[in-house]
C-alpha cells in the first residue's frame, strides 16, 4: 500500500491526509521517530504540570505515552477528521484528560496564551513544501497563530513585531539576530552552560560564508538565570497565573518579587528583604512549623511574610523618579507638615504608596486597582497595609477617575500618579494601557488634580511613533511636561502640570529636590541612603 503522495504539494491538502489515515488505519505512524527515541529532549524542556498543545497530531503515539509518564494537561489538534475520531476512541476510556480537536492550525479557536507548550514533530515540513509566496503566506499564518496561543515573551511588541524585532536588532548592533526564550521552570547554571548548549544551533542559521569557529555573542535580558526560591504562586482571575519568589542580587541581599507568567520577564513588583530574612531563616522557620503544626494544617503557609519586607528601600528606579517628582510641588521643604492628597492607580505589591504613607506622614492616599488578589498579594507578601490615610479601592482606574470628574463637589489631589500596566503585549506600549493616556481621558484626570499639583506617570513605549503620539496628547492636556528617562531601561517618567508659567529649569529643580530630601533625612525616619532625590531629576527635559 503506497502513502506516499504524487508531488510534495500535496502534503498539504486536507484530501491527502483524510485518505492517509482511512488507509492507513489505526496502526500509529511515527515522522521523524518514535517517543523513546525524542523522551530525553521533551523532558529536559517540558514539565509534566505545563499545558501542551500538539499540532497536527496524527495518529502518532507520543502525546500517548507523554501522557502515561505523567503529562496530563495536552490538547490535540488536527486538519483530519477521520484521524481525530480515530484518536477519540483509541484515548477516550485510557487517557480521559487528553483531548482531539479537528482544527486549522493556521485558525485556532483558543484564545491567547493559552499553553505554555506548542509540539510539532513533522506538520510545519508538511505545510513548507515549496518557496511559492502562498506557500510562505501559510507558513506565517501558522507560526503567527503558534505565537499567539503561547504564553512567554514571543507575542511581546519587542519579539513579536517585524518593527521590533528591527529596534532589537539595531540596539544590540548586529545585523543578524537570533532570539531564544529560557523556559522559567528550566535551573540555568550561568550564562557560559546555555552558549554551551546554544552554540552549535546557533551555527547551523549562520550566513553562508562565516568561518565555523567564529565566536558568536550572547546578550542576555532579564532574570532568569541565577538563584531564585519560589515562595508562592496562584491564578488571578485577571491577571493570569503569578509567582511570588525570593531572588538573590549581586550584592547577596534578598529581594521579593512579583511575576505574572504572561510576562515571565518582567518584574512587576519588588522588594528588598530584611537582612535577618537569609534562605536558611526562612527554611528554619519552616522546618520549626512543621514541627509545631496539627495535621490538618497545610504546608505551604508564607514565611512570616509582612515582617520581612523594608520598607525604606525603593527597588524599582522609575518608583525613586515618582517620588522625585513630589519636589515639583510649592515648598518641598514643607511637605512632612502639609496636608498632601495623592491618587495612586495600580497598586502591585503596594511598594509606592506604602513609601509615600511611611515618609509624608500627612498624606491622604487613595489607591486603585483593579485585580483583587493583588491587594492579597500586596498585604501577604509585601508588608502592605491599610490605614486611616491609606485606603484601597478595587475598581478599574478608568472608571473611577470618571465617577470623580462626574461628582458636582469632586475631590481635588496634590499628586496624580498612573503605574498600570497594560495587558496586551502585541501593543509597543506596555504601561499605561492606551485608554489611559487617550485625551479625553487626560481632561478628567487635569479636573481632579489641584492647580498646582503634579501627574505622574510611568511610561513604557518601545514604538517611537505611538510614543510621540502619546507626548503631544499629554502637551495638548498638560502644557508643563517634564520627561525623565531612566537609564538602561525603557521606562520614562512623566511630570505633568496644567500650567506653564510654572516651568523651573534644572537647577531650581534640583535645588527644590534637594529641600525634600534634607526633610527627609531626619533621624528617625528610615531613609535610605544610597538614595539621592536630585539625582533622579538631574537628566529632565521639558517636552
Amino acid at each position: 500500500m503506497n502513502l506516499l503522495p504524487k508531488s510534495p504539494k500535496e502534503f498539504g491538502s486536507i484530501d491527502y491526509w483524510e485518505k492517509f489515515f482511512q488507509q492507513r488505519g489505526k496502526k500509529a505512524f511515527e515522522w521523524y521517530g518514535t517517543y523513546l527515541e525524542l523522551c530525553g529532549l521533551l523532558h529536559k524542556y517540558i514539565k509534566p504540570r505545563e499545558k501542551v498543545l500538539v499540532i497536527g497530531c496524527g495518529n502518532s503515539e507520543l502525546s500517548e505515552q507523554l501522557y502515561d509518564v505523567g503529562y496530563q494537561d495536552i490538547v490535540n489538534i488536527d486538519i483530519s477528521e477521520v484521524v481525530i475520531k480515530q484518536m477519540k476512541e483509541r484515548n477516550a476510556s485510557r487517557r480521559p484528560q487528553m483531548s482531539f480537536l479537528k482544527m486549522d492550525m493556521t485558525q485556532m479557536e483558543f484564545p491567547d496564551a493559552s499553553f505554555q507548550v506548542v509540539l510539532d514533530k513533522g506538520t510545519l515540513d508538511a505545510v513548507l513544501t515549496d518557496e511559492e509566496e502562498e506557500t510562505l503566506q501559510q507558513v506565517d499564518r501558522m507560526l503567527a497563530e503558534v505565537g499567539r496561543v503561547l504564553q512567554g515573551r514571543e507575542t511581546e511588541w519587542l519579539f513579536g513585531m517585524e518593527e521590533g524585532r528591527k529596534q532589537l536588532a539595531a540596539s544590540a548592533g548586529f545585523r543578524r539576530l537570533i532570539t531564544v526564550a529560557l523556559h522559567r521552570g528550566q535551573q540555568y547554571e550561568g550564562m557560559d552552560s546555555i552558549q554551551a548548549e546554544l552554540s552549535a544551533r546557533v551555527m547551523e542559521l549562520a550566513p553562508a560564508g562565516m568561518p565555523a569557529q567564529q565566536q558568536v555573542p550572547f546578550l542576555s535580558v532579564g532574570g532568569d538565570i541565577g538563584v531564585r526560591t519560589v515562595q508562592h504562586q496562584d491564578c488571578s482571575p485577571l491577571s493570569g497565573d503569578y509567582v511570588i519568589e525570593d531572588v538573590q542580587g549581586d550584592d547577596k541581599r534578598y529581594f521579593r518579587r512579583l511575576i505574572f507568567l504572561s510576562s515571565r520577564n518582567v518584574v512587576q513588583s519588588e522588594a528588598r528583604l530584611l537582612k535577618d530574612v537569609s534562605r536558611r531563616a526562612q527554611k528554619k522557620r519552616k522546618k520549626d512549623r512543621k514541627k509545631q503544626r496539627p495535621a490538618d494544617t497545610p504546608e505551604d503557609l508564607p514565611a512570616a511574610p509582612g515582617q520581612s519586607i523594608d520598607k525604606s528601600y525603593l527597588c524599582c528606579e522609575h518608583h525613586k523618579a515618582m517620588i522625585a517628582g513630589l519636589a515639583l510641588l510649592r515648598n518641598p521643604e514643607l511637605l512632612l507638615e502639609t496636608p498632601l492628597g495623592l491618587l495612586v492607580v495600580g497598586l502591585g505589591g503596594g511598594s509606592l504608596p506604602l513609601f509615600v504613607h511611611d515618609h509624608f506622614p500627612k498624606s491622604c492616599i487613595d489607591a486603585v486597582e483593579i485585580d483583587p488578589s493583588m491587594l492579597q498579594v500586596a498585604t501577604q507578601w509585601f508588608g502592605f497595609s491599610q490605614s486611616d490615610r491609606m485606603k484601597v479601592y478595587i475598581a478599574d482606574g478608568l472608571d473611577y477617575i470618571t465617577s470623580l470628574a462626574e461628582e458636582e463637589a469632586r475631590r481635588h489631589y496634590d499628586v496624580i500618579m498612573f503605574d498600570v500596566d497594560s495587558k496586551d503585549p502585541t501593543l509597543g506600549m506596555s504601561c499605561p494601557p492606551p485608554a489611559f493616556v487617550a485625551q479625553p481621558f487626560l481632561q478628567k484626570v487635569k479636573s481632579i488634580l489641584t492647580p498646582e499639583g503634579v501627574f505622574i506617570l510611568n511610561l513604557v513605549c518601545r514604538d517611537l511613533g505611538l510614543k510621540d503620539s502619546v507626548l503631544a496628547g499629554l502637551k495638548a492636556v498638560f502644557p508643563l511636561l517634564y520627561v525623565r528617562r531612566i537609564e538602561g531601561e525603557v521606562n520614562e517618567i512623566l511630570f505633568c502640570q496644567p500650567h506653564p508659567e510654572r516651568k523651573l529649569a534644572t537647577p531650581e529643580l534640583l535645588e527644590m529636590a534637594q529641600a525634600l530630601e534634607q526633610t527627609l533625612r531626619k533621624p528617625g525616619k528610615g531613609w535610605d541612603d544610597t538614595y539621592v532625590l536630585s539625582d533622579m531629576l538631574k537628566t529632565v527635559k521639558i517636552v
